[in-house]
């Protein structure tokens, strides 16, 4: 079947999230509501949708912070993997983020994904030798940090 790409649409949102956790990239500590409204409030950044048949079946979500262009979210539904969904929504996504001067496309696999890790290196997505640190800016609410750990940092650990 043919897919039919376009920019999310407000009437996505339920359709768009389901996706997300049916393919297992929801996390506790990420909203995926507050996630789309930051991206569709930014002007770098947008979330692209594929339809097949009128159901979304696949998303993306691209920004281009003014150095790099970033992939977050790319999510093909279970029932039309290995097709060419995630291929083609990801050209889609190479192509926002090159017409905004993006000299480059970078993403971050959570180490052991297997499967992603394997998408990629077939789209020709190399491997960097770099590793990512980060820090939480926002305080959690509650007793537990945003990963549902006690609230103290690693390094007091």
């Amino acid at each position: 079947m043919t897919m039919h790409v376009r920019d999310f649409r407000e009437g996505d949102r339920s359709a768009l999230i389901a996706l997300w956790k049916a393919c297992g990239l929801t996390r506790p500590w990420n909203d995926p509501h507050q996630d789309i409204d930051r991206a569709a409030q930014a002007r770098d950044a947008t979330i692209l949708v594929g339809h097949i048949g009128g159901a979304l079946a696949a998303s993306v979500m691209a920004g281009h912070d003014g150095h790099r262009g970033w992939i977050y979210y790319l999510a093909v539904d279970p029932a039309h993997q290995g097709r060419g969904a995630g291929r083609e929504i990801m050209e889609e996504a190479a192509l926002w983020l090159a017409s905004r001067g993006a000299p480059k496309l970078e993403l971050m696999v959570r180490t052991g994904n297997q499967q992603a890790e394997g998408f990629y290196e077939a789209l020709g997505v190399e491997r960097e030798a770099v590793t990512v640190y980060s820090r939480w800016l926002k305080p959690a609410a509650g007793p537990f940090g945003p990963r549902g750990h006690s609230s103290r940092s690693d390094i007091d650990r």
